[in-house]
């Protein structure tokens, strides 16, 4: 993977930065605790160890204010579609620093992370909560709503540019 610096500007005098988690790093024990408050509680769900061993072959991105953990994006390889396809999964920002551009900005750091890396597409399955959220990005839906972890969600798509 070609190395990639992390991403600094300032916010609402917020110092936020991106980067690339250590799997098994402080930080990354953090991002877990994140999906978990943000992703899982609200529908009854946790995360058993297979889950969570599976990702160690994902990549693991963070968008931090100084050096508080702020957000969590979730990149995983799609073999069996092409090698240059990237799942994104596991998108989660702190509910209180929701709606302030920390999630559009994470995901921008994780897209030119991508497009470095020699990746051509993301996909996604966006729950409808989400949906507006990556057009406003260009993703574009793809087929029709499906229950995944009993809540609709949308197949969404977007080519990188190179």
């Amino acid at each position: 993977m070609v190395n990639f610096e992390a991403h600094f500007y300032s916010y609402n005098s917020m110092k936020i930065h991106c980067e690339l988690l250590e799997f098994g790093s402080e930080s990354h024990q953090k991002s877990i605790e994140l999906r978990r408050l943000v992703l899982r509680k609200p529908l009854g769900l946790d995360f058993n160890l297979s889950d969570l061993e599976n990702e160690r072959v994902q990549f693991h991105f963070g968008i931090f204010d100084d050096d508080q953990l702020q957000g969590v994006l979730l990149f995983k390889v799609m073999k069996d579609i092409g090698v240059d396809v990237l799942k994104m999964r596991q998108v989660a920002i702190k509910p209180e620093f929701q709606s302030k551009g920390l999630g559009s900005f994470l995901v921008k750091y994780a897209e030119d992370w991508a497009i470095s890396n020699g990746f051509k597409i993301i996909d996604l399955h966006a729950r409808n909560t989400a949906i507006e959220f990556y057009k406003k990005l260009n993703y574009c839906s793809i087929g029709e709503p499906f229950l995944e972890v009993n809540i609709p969600h949308i197949r969404m798509l977007k080519e990188l540019v190179l």
